[in-house]
């Protein structure tokens, strides 16, 4: 994992509220760049507090055909599901039928998404009023948040297939 969290956001005036983005990298090793990692989700602060939140988010991933904690999606497998992933010039934009976000990535990111072809996306029903865009994420608040095993039962996971623009 890197030390460095960049936390980009979408604001919404939905029971989501606050929706949050924030990416990292395994370690890199002799025979591989890393795994890339990508995570969304609300800090929170919907018009009707974090549980109805929670529900909204629950709903809206359901409604992309995406179930929570019970399985891997793998979009380059799995057909019907809308959500894509450009990682290009530092940046990654995510676009899902309920968020479309721009965030920075860190060069070590770019890298290993482009190696790898895909990036492990988590999009949590749980909100993290902690990652917080604008404030710097320390790495060990990072990895308490997405190591706790309620938080990832609480998450849709899907490996992203990389875009690049055509050129």
């Amino acid at each position: 994992m890197t030390t460095s969290h960049v936390v980009s956001s979408a604001r919404s005036a939905s029971p989501l509220g606050t929706l949050t983005v924030i990416p990292w990298a395994s370690e890199p090793s002799a025979d591989s760049a890393g795994t890339p990692f990508l995570m969304a989700y609300s800090l929170g602060d919907g018009r009707d507090g974090p549980e109805a939140g929670q529900q909204a988010m629950r709903a809206a991933l359901e409604s992309m055909n995406l179930s929570v904690g019970d399985r891997l999606f793998d979009l380059e497998k799995d057909a019907g599901i809308n959500a894509t992933l450009l990682v290009e010039g530092g940046s990654a934009v995510l676009t899902l039928p309920f968020l479309k976000v721009q965030c920075p990535v860190p060069e070590e990111w770019e890298t290993a998404a482009h190696a790898q072809g895909k990036v492990y996306f988590l999009c949590s029903v749980r909100p993290w009023s902690e990652g917080v865009p604008g404030q710097p994420v320390d790495e060990a608040r990072l990895r308490a948040f997405v190591s706790d095993e309620e938080m990832l039962t609480d998450c849709a996971h899907v490996l992203l297939p990389v875009r690049r623009i055509q050129g």
